[in-house]
């Protein structure tokens, strides 16, 4: 069980309707004991200052392989919390998964499976 203390942001990055990923991811997170904030769709400077206003230790987006976006909302949030972690998952192709890890992003494609995930977060938030 995680720290109930520790903050998790999620959101969306595309337009797109399929949120069934991001939610379960949530639902996930939240059983581990995390508390989740769930932001829903919104454009890269709002979910960086999201990440500063709810003072979360980890961000998660939900991504529909918009990469030039994931980049942006990336730099955003490291000029305001250098030290954030950050995961993404959905739609990413091995180019830009490749793309991301060099950033320091850990990503999530289809597939992958929860305990993972969740496992992720606790390392990526110190709990491990």
């Amino acid at each position: 069980m995680a720290d109930t203390n520790t903050r998790i942001l999620i959101a969306k990055t595309g337009l797109d309707g399929h949120w069934r990923g991001a939610s379960l991811v949530s639902k996930a997170l939240r059983d581990a004991g995390f508390e989740v904030i769930l932001l829903g769709m919104a454009k890269p400077d709002e979910i960086a200052q999201a990440v500063v206003d709810e003072d979360v230790e980890l961000l998660g987006l939900s991504i529909g392989g918009h990469i030039d976006v994931v980049e942006r909302i990336v730099e955003s949030v490291r000029q305001r919390r250098p030290d954030i972690s950050i995961f993404v998952g959905g739609v990413v192709p091995p180019w830009a998964a490749r793309k991301l890890e060099a950033k320091g992003v850990e990503v999530y494609p289809p597939g992958s499976q929860l305990p993972d995930i969740v496992a992720a977060a606790r390392r990526l938030t110190g709990l491990v």
